[in-house]
């Protein structure tokens, strides 16, 4: 059985899972707790004990604190988490890096993950703990891993909203669209996934776009990746990629709190390089820094020049403002909106319920 299948099979058996009756030691479920309660902070550290129990249930004589290939008696965690346990989470909607654990500077070390695992791990006693626990074989392995994912499937249940949707909404203006989109967006939330939601709102449009636009014929849309990956490691050139077969046609970069910079759009330069689109958009809620203007207009210049992509900044409600007076129904992108807001694993529960609350407002007024 390979390392996804047996994934997906102890993710099954965890929705039937009756926590009451745990052989777990109250140590390790406070241990787990502390990670499960902290995950979305935590995702590399949940990724890695992912990976690290399933490997032992597949291979019992493996000493999985050995994680590295090159420490003696050690094995390739980071490739298993690539090619199997990362996708797997991603297909069920856990929480999940954006492309491995192992890309988390706390969690690369070349050491063995025992009590004296010099990395800075968030949570670092958990983590290492567990590790222990799952090394004593098997079945320990097991117990724990469908623990911990009951556990998450338990906090995303409770991140469920239904969100109320709006009856006649073809009847909305774009003027009231941005207000509930800028409230929506600029909402102080205390706590972190609300950048994600501009991302939300550019998907919802080019859903619409791909459809309506002859540049975009024969054109799909990239899925929705993490918005909290780390941009030099991602394998994407955008938060949001169209493409035209296999072709990568546009890329568009959303920074919700940061000003667009050289440093921004020579980043941006380097994955045009490497990814080769004809247009590429950075688009930013709080605009363009104006000591850099200069020297931003320089690099899109070169970049036309010598590739031949251009370079579009621009501000985030400027552009959708844009968009929506192109396309062919408004009711078609709130519907869309609410939507991929409602079945988003990053987000918050606050956020779902700040867009129902908003939606709520709009019907009764």
């Amino acid at each position: 059985m390979s390392h996804d299948q047996k994934l997906l099979q102890l993710y099954k058996q965890s929705l039937l899972y009756n926590k009451a009756e745990t052989r777990l030691p109250r140590d390790i479920r406070g241990y787990c707790d502390a990670i499960v309660s902290d995950v979305d902070a935590q995702k590399g550290v949940f990724t890695v004990l992912v990976t690290l129990s399933v490997h032992k249930i597949l291979h019992p004589k493996q000493d999985i604190r050995y994680h590295q290939a090159q420490i003696e008696g050690g094995f390739s965690g980071r490739t298993i988490d690539t090619n199997f346990i990362t996708p797997t989470l991603f297909r069920i909607g856990f929480p999940h890096m954006a492309e491995s654990g192992w890309l988390t500077r706390s969690l690369e070390q070349s050491s063995p993950y025992d009590l004296k695992y010099p990395g800075k791990v968030r949570n670092k006693q958990a983590f290492l703990n567990i590790v222990a626990y799952i090394q004593n074989g098997p079945t320990f392995a097991e117990e724990a891993l469908i623990y911990i994912l009951s556990s998450i499937n338990d906090e995303l249940l409770k991140k469920q909203v239904k969100i109320t949707r709006l009856q006649n909404a073809e009847k909305l203006s774009i003027d009231i669209i941005i207000e509930l989109l800028v409230k929506h967006f600029r909402a102080k939330y205390k706590t972190h996934g609300g950048s994600k939601l501009p991302v939300l709102a550019f998907y919802s449009i080019f859903q619409i776009i791909i459809k309506e636009f002859a540049r975009y014929k024969d054109c799909t849309l990239g899925d929705l990746g993490s918005h909290t990956a780390s941009d030099r490691r991602s394998k994407t050139a955008g938060d949001i990629e169209i493409f035209r077969g296999s072709k990568l046609l546009e890329a568009i970069e959303i920074k919700h709190d940061v000003l667009i910079n050289e440093h921004v759009v020579r980043i941006a330069q380097e994955k045009i390089l490497k990814h080769h689109p004809s247009r590429y958009y950075i688009l930013s809620f709080i605009g363009i820094k104006n000591t850099e203007i200069t020297a931003i207009k320089k690099i899109i210049a070169d970049v036309q020049n010598q590739h031949g992509c251009q370079i579009i900044v621009d501000g985030i409600i400027d552009t959708i403002k844009y968009y929506l007076r192109l396309i062919g129904s408004l009711e078609n992108f709130i519907s869309n909106y609410t939507t991929l807001v409602e079945s988003d694993t990053e987000l918050q529960q606050i956020h779902k319920e700040k867009l129902n609350s908003l939606l709520t407002s709009l019907i009764k007024s």
